[in-house]
């Protein structure tokens, strides 16, 4: 038997849980025509994530990211119609996808043999600053929240922006509060090295890194610093290692800054998808040839989160259609067996990779669903606003 065999023997057992997926926000490109983009069937031409790609790679639970840019003045509404667009998926292929809200909805969608599909809502702009349109978040079903996107907002210091509070303000801990005693995860990627910290502090419940690698292994901001990594024990929480070349691989870091500079130059943001913005991509790339990661660059950052953290912190979070460039042979949601059979090859043992595939991550949903469950029964819904903590 081969190690890829292997692999994918284990992932029948104990499948991926990915922890951010942005297919909503590529659905949203096309008007959600869910006719025009029909999952259910390959589509390799527009889109990294379908059906058939999540059945071959082995994926059991996906966290839909219901992400919005955060410079859009209409982020709440927004926000909700990207979550209306996760209902619209599971409506439509109830077959395939089933909706979860639990740790034990999990378990019933694996026994099931279909995919348990959560909800992540990325970025604190999302709620608006106000604790009850958070309560909204969790009663649609959004089941993490990612205290920050590339930008600040008033309560929470970004990785990617200069910093403004210093970690989170009196409010943004405020929100940590509440998001424990909802039972919804608190998600440290995308946020400043001094709000992990800050929010490490402040969570009575494990916390995720949803979409993130490490620092010492590829310093860009948005990966994790070792010092943090540390803590995750205590915590109990999961960083979730992503697949973003230019957050994995040293030499992307560099070659992105000088493309994101070349988009920048011609009217463009740098973050834009769009046919328009790719031609240049593909220019730049032309003159300039992009550093390719691979399946043996995300190891590398696993090999050393689990040296610093431990096997039990781990996970898994692509960042499919959401990112313009993947590693080789994680091209797309069916890559996932390739980067189990590479660990298996380094001499991971299959009981430590099934942490790393799935029981870690329901855990952490569990953990957080017992800790909402005391915190229900000795405090009452927050209605702080931003005014009455931070001034």
């Amino acid at each position: 038997m081969t190690s890829l065999d292997e692999a994918r023997d284990l992932l029948r057992e104990f499948p991926v849980v990915d922890g951010h997926n942005d297919l909503p926000w590529a659905l949203r490109k096309v008007g959600y025509d869910l006719d025009a983009r029909d999952i259910a069937v390959a589509q390799n031409a527009h889109l990294h994530t379908d059906i058939p790609r999540l059945r071959e790679g082995g994926v059991g639970a996906q966290y839909w990211s219901v992400y919005v840019r955060s410079d859009l003045p209409d982020a709440v509404p927004a926000t909700l119609e990207q979550i209306d667009c996760v209902r619209q998926l599971l409506a439509r292929y109830p077959a395939d996808l089933a909706p979860a809200l639990t740790a034990a909805d999990m378990e019933e969608a694996r026994r099931d043999g279909r995919i348990a599909s959560l909800m992540g809502a990325e970025g604190g702009h999302s709620i608006g600053c106000s604790l009850g349109t958070l309560r909204g978040l969790y009663e649609l079903g959004v089941r993490y929240m990612t205290l920050t996107h590339n930008d600040n907002n008033p309560w929470a210091d970004s990785a990617t922006d200069e910093p403004n509070v210093g970690g989170l303000s009196a409010f943004g801990r405020e929100v940590v509060r509440e998001m424990n005693r909802l039972g919804m995860l608190v998600d440290l990627s995308h946020v400043a090295a001094t709000t992990m910290r800050d929010a490490l502090d402040a969570s009575s419940a494990p916390v995720i890194f949803s979409h993130s690698s490490s620092l010492a292994v590829c310093d860009h901001p948005r990966n994790i610093p070792d010092d943090v990594l540390e803590r995750l024990p205590g915590n109990g929480g999961v960083a979730m290692v992503t697949f973003v070349p230019k957050f994995v691989l040293q030499a992307a870091v560099d070659w992105t800054a000088a493309a994101d500079e070349n988009l920048r130059a011609h009217g463009f943001h740098h973050l834009d998808t769009s046919e328009e913005a790719m031609k240049l991509h593909r220019a730049f790339e032309e003159r300039t040839p992009r550093p390719v990661a691979t399946v043996s660059t995300v190891a590398d950052h696993l090999d050393h989160m689990r040296e610093v953290a431990g096997v039990d912190h781990l996970g898994i979070g692509g960042d499919y259609d959401g990112t313009a460039f993947t590693p080789d042979g994680l091209n797309d949601v069916s890559g996932y067996p390739n980067l189990i059979a590479e660990l298996l090859e380094r001499g991971w043992s299959t009981s430590d990779l099934a942490k790393v595939t799935w029981q870690n991550s329901v855990r952490v949903l569990g953990a957080a669903e017992d800790v909402a469950r005391d915190l229900r029964a000795t405090r009452s819904p927050s209605n702080a606003t931003i005014e009455s903590l931070d001034g």
